[in-house]
Formats: structure tokens, C-alpha cells, sequence
């Protein structure tokens, strides 16, 4: 098998991979039609009631990460995805019942928005870490690079397919595939034999959410990497709210473009995917990517028009998934097994988090100023954040990063000032 899907050799992956893509397809069909709804249906292109949705969306991200690392370190997480992914279907359904019968207000998707969050933050960590439970160690960079690749393709096709399903037959029925598409993961999962995953250690005792927080800060390589994806998640990765504003104020396209800049986006994005899962992940990996960001976000922001607009797309998706690709292999790839559903839900948290934050003052920026510095504001805050935390750290510890990603992955970080000592976490 080709290096690039090697994973996909181990059976319950290649179920659960298969599941996941369907319903990662109906998730961006949700989207697309949610952000629809909002924009076009109940409110007249406002971008502060966007703001508000996206922000109820991850909002429970930053409240509930560590009850949700303690419930992925302590249960089994086969059995949390199947009680979360149930409950994303449900909600899912509500809406598309409630559209159409013609009856959905606006604050009926405020509370399916918050119901959502709420369910994908306690799915996050334990999904995330699942994946280490269903292959081995050699194939877990793999594995979450296919992961992405496969959220990616759901971004590629959900879009545009999205986009086709609201002009031809209306809003719901994009909003019925997507509460559909949950039954494929839910089945995916019934079908993986648990006799063949390699379960850690369960978290027992109290003090485990402190010990998770604990691990973390004797952990500056960890600070390092999540405080770069905090700055890139609340400022950066606004496109579902960004890419609406331009479409519609901007460029004053209909769902079918709108649709479409998803699709063209996720070309690069899902590039970046598969030449990750050919790549050991490293720190520098992260930088260069994060540097691509902001330059392909300021042309995005000084699109003249909506062709040159979707072209600068492709490096943006290229740039910002290869950075949240690296930043995900590294923290998986170097943290205790028992610790790992901690850790990732506060990756998560910070990553995702940081929407609720960033969101409802990118839709009110997009209100006073215009859509353009919706895009504009995040890459001058991604750029000039990145190299300042990058200096400051570098200055304050005097760190030294290396990643090796072999059969047994190594981390050394040195800290040279006479106060600190040299931490090896092999």
C-alpha cells in the first residue's frame, strides 16, 4: 500500500475512515446551509447574528475541555462517540425539521448551535484519541493526517454539493443529508472489533483534570505549539463566517458560489493532508506554514475579484491545514498515552476555543467596517502574534525543539537558563 494511506491497511480504521468521510461530507452540507439560513433567511446579512451562531458553536469548547479530557482518559471512547455522535445527529434533525416545516427563528439555531458545541466538545478529544486505540504507534501521524485528509474532502465535495442542493430543492434537504450522514460514522463504529484496539490505561482518581494541567506546563514545547494555534483559531480560521461575508457583500454571489469557494479551498487544503501524511511532523514545518497563512490571507483580503478571490483560496487552505496538521501529529506524537485525551481536549480548547472570542468581534468588524477586514484583522493579529510568541519564547527559555517521529518517537528540549534544567521525554 502506498506509504501515503498506510493506515488504511489496519481494519478498524479503515472502517471508522470510511464512516467518518460520509458524515465529515454532511457536516460541511450543514454548515453551508446553516450559514445560508442565518445570512439570507432570517436575518438580512447580518454578520454579527453569524458571529453569535459560530461562536455558541465553540463556545463549550473552552468551558468544558477539561471534563471532556477526563471523560476521554477515563471511559471508553468508543462508547462517547457513539452517544455524542448520536446526539450531533439529533440536533442536526431538529433543524432540518424545523426549516421545513417553515417555522425555524433565529434563536432555534442559537440553542441547536450551543446544543452542538456542547456535543462536539466532548467528541473532540475522544476522537482524537481513538485514533492511537484503532493503530499502532508507527502509523498515528498517518492516521491523523488522513484524518484531516478526510475532513478535507468532506470540505471539497460538502460545499458545492451544498451549494447545488439549496438552489435546486431549498435549504432543508441539504439539512436532512447532513442529519443522515451521521448514521454512517454511528454504523462505522458498531462495526470496529474491539478485540483489536489497543486500549491504554484508564485514568482512575481524583486530581485528574489538575494533573492533565500540571503535565502540560511542565511542557514548553506543548506551551509553545498551542499558544501558536491559539492566536491561528481565534483570529485565523474564521472562513466559514469570512468566506459568507465575501461571497454575499463583497462579490454578491448566490449559494452556488458561495458553496463553491468551500470546495475550492479544501483543494488546498486536502493537499496539505496527504503531503502531510508522507511527512514527519516538525516545529519548523509549523512555522514556514504559518508564514505562508499570512501572506496567502492578505491577498485574500485584496481580492479585486471573486475569480482571484477563489484562487487565493487554494494556498490558504494549503498553508492553514499543514500548520494544524504538524501542530496535531506533534502534540499526539509526543505525549503519554494515558495523558492523551487531556491533553488533545486542551489543544482543542485552545484551538477551537478561542472562536466565542474571535467570532462575534470578526462579524461585529465585518458590520462597521466592511467583510474585507474580517479577513484583513486576522492576518495582521496571525502574523504579528506568531513572530512575537515565537521571540518571546525563544528569548525567555532559549528552547530547542526536536521531533522525531520514528517507531519510538524521541523530544528533547533544552532550557538554558541557570534556573531551568533539561527536561527528556522520550
Amino acid at each position: 500500500m502506498s506509504p501515503t494511506f498506510h493506515s488504511l491497511g489496519v481494519p478498524n480504521y479503515r472502517r471508522y475512515a470510511s464512516g467518518a468521510l460520509v458524515s465529515n461530507v454532511g457536516t460541511w452540507m450543514g454548515r453551508v446551509a446553516q450559514d445560508w439560513l442565518v445570512l439570507t433567511v432570517l436575518t438580512d446579512h447580518s454578520a454579527s447574528a453569524l458571529g453569535i451562531v459560530t461562536g455558541l458553536q465553540f463556545l463549550p469548547f473552552l468551558i468544558l475541555a477539561p471534563w471532556a479530557g477526563m471523560i476521554a482518559d477515563r471511559f471508553p471512547k468508543r462508547q462517547i462517540l457513539l452517544w455524542t455522535q448520536t446526539a450531533l445527529l439529533v440536533t442536526a434533525l431538529a433543524l432540518a425539521v424545523l426549516t421545513g416545516a417553515g417555522v425555524v427563528e433565529l434563536w432555534h439555531v442559537y440553542t441547536l448551535a450551543l446544543l452542538q458545541g456542547v456535543a462536539t466538545a466532548i467528541d473532540n478529544p475522544s476522537r482524537q484519541a481513538f485514533v492511537s486505540e484503532m493503530v499502532d504507534h508507527e502509523h498515528v501521524a498517518n492516521a491523523v493526517a488522513l484524518n484531516s485528509a478526510s475532513f478535507n474532502l468532506g470540505r471539497l465535495l460538502g460545499p458545492g454539493v451544498a451549494g447545488l442542493v439549496i438552489a435546486w430543492f431549498g435549504l432543508a434537504p441539504a439539512l436532512y443529508i447532513n442529519a443522515i450522514s451521521f448514521v454512517f460514522v454511528l454504523v462505522a463504529l458498531l462495526r470496529i472489533d474491539q478485540r483489536s484496539l489497543q486500549l491504554v490505561p484508564r485514568a482512575r482518581g481524583k486530581g485528574q483534570i489538575r494533573e492533565g494541567v500540571r503535565y502540560v506546563r511542565r511542557r514548553p514545547d506543548l506551551i509553545l505549539i498551542m499558544a501558536l494555534v491559539f492566536v491561528l483559531g481565534t483570529f485565523g480560521m474564521n472562513f466559514q463566517m469570512t468566506m459568507a461575508l465575501m461571497s454575499t457583500q463583497v462579490f454578491h454571489k448566490g449559494p452556488g458560489e458561495f458553496g463553491v469557494l468551500g470546495s475550492i479551498m479544501a483543494v488546498g487544503s486536502l493537499s496539505a493532508a496527504l503531503m502531510s501524511a508522507r511527512r514527519r511532523p516538525r516545529i519548523r514545518v509549523l512555522m514556514v506554514a504559518l508564514a505562508g497563512f499570512t501572506v496567502s490571507t492578505f491577498l485574500l483580503a485584496t481580492a479585486p475579484t471573486f475569480e482571484l478571490f477563489a484562487i487565493y483560496l487554494v494556498p490558504t487552505g494549503l498553508a492553514a491545514l499543514t500548520a494544524l496538521t504538524t501542530a496535531n501529529a506533534l502534540v499526539q506524537m509526543s505525549v503519554s498515552p494515558v495523558m492523551r485525551g487531556r491533553v488533545m481536549a486542551l489543544y482543542m480548547a485552545i484551538f477551537l476555543g478561542g472562536t466565542p472570542l474571535g467570532a462575534p468581534m470578526i462579524g461585529w468588524i465585518g458590520d462597521a467596517w466592511g467583510a474585507r477586514w474580517t479577513i484583513a484583522i486576522g492576518t495582521i493579529t496571525v502574523g504579528l502574534s506568531v513572530a512575537a510568541v515565537a521571540l518571546w519564547f525563544a528569548r525567555r527559555h532559549n528552547v530547542a525543539v526536536t521531533f522525531q517521529t520514528q517507531r519510538r518517537p524521541r523530544l528533547r528540549v533544552r532550557l538554558d537558563r541557570p534556573e531551568t534544567r533539561q527536561l527528556v521525554a522520550k
